[in-house]
């Protein structure tokens, strides 16, 4: 056995022993847990800063385009939000116990279905070093022990964070084993999260889709994933144009590396020369490359689009735009080239919203605001461990709730069956 195996095997050991100890957790033990958590990551903001420099060098020497490194980079600004994340966890209700549903049978039985935690999670994530706390903390929460291994950009970022969630879980007289984070950038560790069958329950990858991809093609034990986060947003005939231009430029610019930026802009063909034309430039002020179908390469700034750009996830300045006839040929094109993560249309017109919303199978579709609301903090979760878009057990942000599985309790009085 390798060194590696050994010390997936010894962590996926103590991972379960945490486990069993926290599906019985008292809900305040695990909020005090969170609030002490977050108290010690705002006390260590200048260790976590001078870590992430670090890993910041690494990344320029690995060449990382400008959208990754922001994905890497923590400022004060961006430790406060994780810090107001965490809070906002351990606010939270404690999903565990939780009556689903409950109903009585003629033979007298009581039957109650209750939430209960998935045991072990493993989470496999690049770049952003925010997951860390977000993934600790959502797990912890839904009564789960979690196997981190963040990328290898974030080494020292995770790390510094991993030891303020550690600290908050020793004042709160939890298992530090909790939450533990894989300390080594070998990839051989991912492989054999992948493998840990009868330790790991699910495996939740967040990553681009080389990364997801291998997890999908590898993994023996389940998976919650999205695959690319390709997000459309359809401007109609019928849309505000104040609102449009907002939302769109939104959209793409307020942050380009999020799973939740616009990656590709469909135009009524109606709008083309006016409200489109608008939409156009201030996507190229802002400094957006737009790369275009035919019908918008005679507009200023406009590059002609390549076959590839339909259906790519750029995370950069980039957007591809095309023009469409109406809103079941925005539909069309979403379902061919789209990720089924997040889709946005922009109209004052119930019946072509409806239309949209009822068609389209996305994970998340949006009216009239920005995509990069696909977010578990802004949905109420406080934060997500993923956007996933697979049918099976979760969709949309994993937070807490959709970390877990339910039991059914059954009580009855003497009661046999005949």
């Amino acid at each position: 056995m390798s060194e590696i195996e050994e010390t997936m095997r010894a962590m996926g050991l103590r991972a379960k022993a945490a486990a069993a100890e926290l599906a019985y957790a008292p809900s305040e033990a695990k909020r005090a847990a969170l609030d002490a958590a977050a108290a010690a990551v705002w006390d260590a903001r200048g260790q976590i800063i001078e870590a992430n420099a670090r890993d910041l060098a690494f990344g320029r020497d690995k060449g990382l385009s400008a959208a990754m490194m922001d994905r890497l980079l923590l400022d004060e600004g961006r430790i406060a939000s994780i810090v107001e994340g965490l809070r906002a966890v351990a606010a939270q209700p404690d999903p565990v116990g939780q009556d689903i549903a409950a109903w009585d049978r003629p033979n007298g039985l009581h039957i109650r279905r209750v939430r209960t935690p998935l045991g072990v999670v493993g989470v496999i994530y690049e770049s952003r070093p925010n997951v860390t706390a977000d993934a600790g903390a959502l797990c912890l929460k839904a009564g789960n022990a979690v196997i981190l291994r963040g990328g290898s950009e974030s080494f020292h970022s995770s790390a510094a964070i991993h030891a303020c969630l550690r600290d908050g879980l020793r004042a709160a007289g939890l298992p530090e084993d909790a939450i533990q984070l894989v300390p080594t950038r070998d990839r051989a560790a991912v492989t054999e999260m992948l493998r840990m069958v009868g330790v790991i329950d699910v495996i939740v990858p967040r990553g681009g889709k080389g990364l997801v991809g291998l997890v999908q093609a590898e993994a023996r034990v389940p998976v919650f994933a999205h695959l690319e986060g390709i997000c459309h947003v359809y401007v109609d005939v019928a849309a505000d144009p104040q609102k449009a231009r907002a939302v769109v430029l939104n959209a793409k610019t307020r942050r380009t590396g999020i799973c939740g930026a616009a990656e590709c802009l469909l135009l009524h063909r109606d709008i083309v020369d006016g409200l489109g034309a608008q939409i156009i430039a201030d996507l190229v002020a802002a400094g957006v490359e737009v790369r275009g179908g035919p019908g918008l390469q005679h507009l200023p700034g406009v590059v002609p689009a390549d076959a590839e750009d339909f259906g790519r996830e750029f995370l950069d300045r980039i957007i591809a735009a095309e023009v469409v006839a109406d809103v079941d040929a925005a539909i069309a094109h979403i379902r061919r080239y789209g990720s089924q993560h997040t889709e946005a249309i922009l109209t004052e017109d119930d019946a072509t919203a409806d239309r949209f919303f009822t068609r389209l199978d996305s994970a998340i579709l949006i009216r009239n605001a920005s995509t990069q609301f696909a977010d578990g903090g802004e949905f109420g979760m406080g934060a997500e461990i993923g956007i996933a878009t697979g049918k099976l057990h979760a969709r949309g942000p994993v937070g807490a709730e959709q970390l877990t599985s339910f039991k059914y309790l059954v009580t009855g009085n003497g009661t046999v069956r005949p």
